[in-house]
């Protein structure tokens, strides 16, 4: 095909910046828009210049006009709706986390490759250039024995959360909770470098999810957390939350270099300090640390929306990188169900997986 046409579920503020990583991606046009909501779904294709429209997800499956879709709905419906339109022959980017749980993820997964088509998780600092360039940099580090990732975010639905008001963001039912929103941009750097661990030690604030009767299995939502990966040979700290902002880089040891990073929302701003002699004292002229070039889109979505195109249109390359990712993925949403058995957070498709 020699333009990749694709339709979006969701209107929030993520789709918007998607629309906008599509008018900035050769080969890519947007052709519709899906919401429950029929007249919501026309207006919002009318704001983006989409000619279509749908309300019906069967509707939008079996359109001839649709190669694909960029799924953005609440975390809780990704796997349902990704395998509709994967049996229909539509290839689908999804947005993180892909699914509930690991085996939620791996059964879409196994839809996706008995129709031959292409499903891969819309997590953006994963494919950046920046993750390039950490992995690269890992041999120039010596013994790495430890890692910390951080992601923390305040959130203003905080307030009325507190308050008493239940909020999607929050809510079991939708398989979310600061895990799946937020720290899921830490554990999956942390399992794309080094692995699954072969241990998970998590510990998190959880507050009663309001509305929700006493005794109910879905009664415990988390708001931070963090989570030790044992790897027998290193730990790596991964640090999230939505109560807070943090403004700490994330960093990777080494027994002769540590690489810092700014921003783990884009796995951006990386720097090397290398050690100097036995006592690891800094030299002088890296006590700032060494810029590793790894510069970043306006919008970063571009970077996932080019290899998902590539992998559609049958490169090699793309192919072999989400076929990679897909084991990331998997992984790190392994990791999380952990986490969140640890924590006393459950989903209801946690019972059917």
């Amino acid at each position: 095909m020699d333009t990749l046409r694709i339709a979006t579920i969701g209107t929030s503020a993520i789709c918007e910046r998607f629309c906008d990583a599509v008018s900035h991606t050769g080969g890519v046009s947007l052709i519709a828009c899906y919401s429950r909501d029929g007249a919501r779904a026309r207006a919002w294709a009318d704001r983006h210049g989409a000619p279509l429209a749908f309300c019906d997800l069967d509707e939008l499956a079996a359109s001839p006009e649709v190669d694909a879709v960029y799924v953005a709905s609440p975390n809780g419906i990704h796997a349902r709706q990704a395998e509709v339109l994967l049996r229909a022959g539509k290839h689908v980017l999804c947005e993180k986390s892909l699914a509930s749980n690991e085996d939620e993820a791996r059964r879409i997964f196994q839809v996706a490759e008995g129709h031959g088509t292409v499903l891969l998780e819309a997590m953006r600092n994963l494919h950046t250039l920046g993750l390039s360039v950490a992995e690269s940099t890992l041999p120039r580090m010596g013994n790495v024995q430890a890692a910390t990732f951080r992601f923390a975010k305040i959130t203003s639905r905080m307030r009325r959360l507190r308050a008493g008001e239940r909020i999607n963001m929050f809510d079991p039912y939708l398989s979310e909770g600061a895990l799946m929103d937020m720290g899921v941009y830490a554990a999956e750097p942390a399992v794309a470098l080094f692995g699954r661990p072969q241990r998970v030690h998590a510990a998190g604030v959880t507050m009663t999810v309001p509305g929700e009767p006493a005794g109910s299995r879905y009664g415990t939502i988390d708001l931070l957390g963090e989570l030790l990966l044992d790897y027998g040979d290193k730990t790596v700290n991964v640090s999230y939350g939505k109560t807070y902002d943090n403004i700490v880089p994330s960093q990777i040891q080494g027994d002769l270099a540590t690489l810092t990073i700014d921003s783990l929302a884009t796995f951006s701003g990386l720097r090397l300090y290398v050690h100097e002699g036995s006592a690891m004292i800094y030299t002088a002229p890296e006590a700032a640390g060494v810029v590793l070039p790894a510069p970043t889109p306006d919008n970063d979505m571009v970077c996932e929306l080019g290899l998902f195109r590539d992998a559609v249109q049958g490169e090699t390359e793309a192919l072999d990188r989400v076929s990679r990712f897909r084991t990331v993925t998997l992984d790190a949403l392994a990791v999380m169900d952990e986490a969140r058995r640890q924590m006393g957070v459950r989903f209801p498709a946690d019972e059917t997986s």
